[in-house]
């Protein structure tokens, strides 16, 4: 079913023509307030941090649970029923809008972000549509998703996303960024004192790793101490992944 998705575009100031421009998609756009991503990339700029770049943020519907998820297969309860639709949004319609509404080609690097659910979702249109991106950026990913309830005999191979990335045959052409807090949450399935939050992006980066992706030239991790599952803190780690996805070249 179609609906009205509303954006809010993030371009330079003051752009010549001759830049290198880059592009982030951004999923739960509504948070970019909280975010305050105006002014990160007000000072990231004033610092020389970063290359010009253009910001997507694509605001979520009261949907959000159905529209986000893995496209391929919904979790126990269901949802993510609606996520075929919302990633051919992304690559069909919205990815050609953004280069028709904006008038310098877009030359550079390419990334689709998201916190939580929206960044599990950002990985798996990325994943599965590597011509289009170049990095992913996940804070607090919602690596969780799964095909089985804890309840109903759940092991670690029911997670949906963990098994998308074993069972895919190619290697995509993209670097990843995974962010958690240490506050993530208190859930601790396997009761090995670690925070499922901090296993489960930990072990997305092993199957990475045995596809063949390499720890810090592909692969960067964030672990943020007292870093909570909230806006605030993802807030503060959005300088450290624009640094790191869009950098400004030395000359």
């Amino acid at each position: 079913m179609k609906r009205t998705v509303e954006l809010e575009f993030f371009i330079p100031d003051n752009l010549l023509g001759n830049e290198t421009l880059n592009l982030l998609l951004l999923n739960d756009g509504q948070d970019t307030t909280m975010l305050d991503l105006q002014e990160t990339l007000k000072k990231l700029y004033a610092g020389y941090k970063i290359e010009a770049l253009v910001v997507v943020a694509i605001k979520a519907s009261a949907d959000r649970v159905h529209e986000y998820g893995v496209a391929s297969q919904l979790d126990f309860m269901g949802r993510g029923s609606k996520a075929t639709a919302y990633t051919d949004f992304i690559i069909k319609e919205l990815i050609p809008y953004v280069q028709a509404e904006v008038e310098m080609p877009i030359n550079g690097r390419r990334a689709f972000a998201g916190c939580s659910l929206g960044g599990l979702t950002a990985f798996d249109i990325a994943w599965n549509h590597d011509n289009y991106f170049d990095a992913v950026g996940v804070f607090s990913g919602s690596f969780w998703w799964r095909a089985k309830d804890l309840k109903d005999g759940y092991t670690d191979d029911d997670r949906i996303l963990h098994q998308m990335i074993t069972q895919t045959a190619k290697k995509p052409d993209l670097k990843f960024w995974l962010m958690t807090g240490t506050e993530d949450e208190l859930a601790d399935r396997n009761k090995n004192f670690i925070i499922d939050s901090i296993d489960d992006t930990i072990d997305v980066i092993k199957e990475l790793v045995k596809k063949g992706y390499e720890r810090s030239a592909d692969i960067a991790y964030y672990e943020m101490v007292g870093g909570k599952h909230d806006v605030a803190t993802w807030g503060k780690a959005m300088p450290a992944f624009l640094t790191w996805a869009f950098s400004r070249k030395t000359s």
